[in-house]
């Protein structure tokens, strides 16, 4: 998995006024999140060594994330950025099962559901899928559908609670460090039409 730079675009709150309640309830109860790069490098605290000045940046990554720990805050993945989600199965009447990969990558370093206790072969952090039971809009079929997956053509908005900083040993040395995160929500739309192909909530 690469280490992608993801950006986050806040829409104007008209264009997602229609949505599930459940998700419009915790997303109002959120703080709305620049881009994710500067998020995590902020919490995580990408610093030097403290004789090059990383004693004060580890002190204001601590600073940081006591502040932001336990609170929710909001983010939009946009369309061209969403390549964690692939298909899963196809169900019946209209239905089917989005996967997310929850690892958001930025700056090195990523945001997560959860925290990876392993890396693969290749040395990347194993996370598990997110399953998003989702809709077929009217007139679609799983093959356009399949091919907006493919194409990046849907955007994510999630709502996300801190909980700490997770580290691996990486691949030929050294450390990756991330944010562990609970993913109180997520929905899925069409970015062109922002219609709601699914929703996660967890159980």
């Amino acid at each position: 998995m690469k280490f992608l730079m993801l950006a986050v675009a806040i829409l104007p709150s008209l264009a997602l006024a229609d949505g599930d309640p459940r998700f419009t309830k915790l997303r109002d109860q959120a703080e709305a999140m620049g881009a994710i790069s500067a998020f995590v490098e902020k919490y995580v605290g990408d610093c030097a060594s403290k004789m090059l000045g990383g004693g004060e940046c580890e002190k204001n990554a601590e600073v940081f994330r006591q502040g932001s720990t336990g609170k929710k805050f909001y983010m939009i993945i946009t369309e061209e950025t969403s390549t964690v989600l692939s298909m899963g199965e196809i169900q019946m009447q209209g239905k089917f099962i989005l996967n997310l990969t929850p690892f958001f990558a930025a700056s090195g370093m990523a945001l997560t559901h959860g925290a990876p206790s392993r890396t693969d072969a290749d040395g990347n952090p194993v996370m598990p899928f997110i399953r998003i039971d989702s809709n077929l809009p009217d007139g679609w079929n799983p093959a356009m559908m399949a091919r907006q997956v493919q194409g990046q053509a849907l955007r994510l908005q999630i709502v996300f609670t801190p909980q700490g900083v997770w580290s691996l040993p990486k691949k030929g040395g050294g450390t990756m460090k991330g944010v562990k995160a609970k993913f109180d929500a997520i929905v899925v739309s069409v970015g062109r039409t922002g219609e709601q192909v699914g929703i996660w909530l967890p159980k």
